[in-house]
């Protein structure tokens, strides 16, 4: 294995304390010599209280962080919100350039995106089980029959009295099936 200079700034993967990651960010931002990338999603997400903006990071427990591991481990390690380096066996591997790099630009490319923060949209398709989530059918469980180029609305079969029932509802007054990550 090719040994690498230690003096040179490369990216680093940093175990943050859970929920923690945007505080330990910043606390490295303080720092001069680092640079930090934490990517944040933020969606809306129906709930039984109504519609909530949810913040989470993209890797929860994580931050990507570039320095000189040589001259800025120490302050890395020991900086407020960080529980560590990520190591495999006694080594702290680097996170390739060209990865953050890409990743970086898929975040920036989003056009509603706003620094590390990007939006993302609910997906459903027809055929989906839905469930009411508020309102006066609050609990009742449908089908996804269309979803009309309207924004944020859907129309959903339910069940009523015995007989099929087509219902127009706000997209975020539904809780929405969970789908696998691929």
């Amino acid at each position: 294995m090719i040994q690498k200079d230690p003096s040179v700034s490369e990216w680093f993967c940093v175990r943050c304390q859970t929920k923690r990651e945007h505080i330990a960010a910043e606390h490295l931002r303080a720092i001069e010599g680092i640079e930090v990338f934490c990517p944040r999603l933020r969606y809306r997400k129906a709930t039984r209280r109504g519609k909530i903006w949810w913040v989470e990071p993209l890797f929860p427990g994580y931050v990507l962080a570039k320095f000189s591991l040589a001259e800025m481990e120490r302050a890395v390690t020991f900086c407020q919100g960080v529980r560590g380096l990520v190591r495999f066996g006694s080594g702290i591997p680097p996170v390739p350039n060209s990865f953050v790099e890409m990743l970086k630009h898929e975040v920036s490319s989003r056009k509603d995106s706003s620094g590390e923060m990007f939006t993302v949209s609910p997906t459903i398709e027809i055929g989906d089980e839905v469930e009411i989530a508020h309102g006066p059918l609050q609990g009742m469980r449908g089908t996804v029959a269309a979803v009309p180029s309207a924004a944020e609305r859907v129309k959903i079969l339910l069940e009523f009295l015995g007989q099929p029932l087509a219902v127009d509802m706000d997209l975020f007054s539904l809780l929405l099936p969970r789908r696998p990550t691929p």
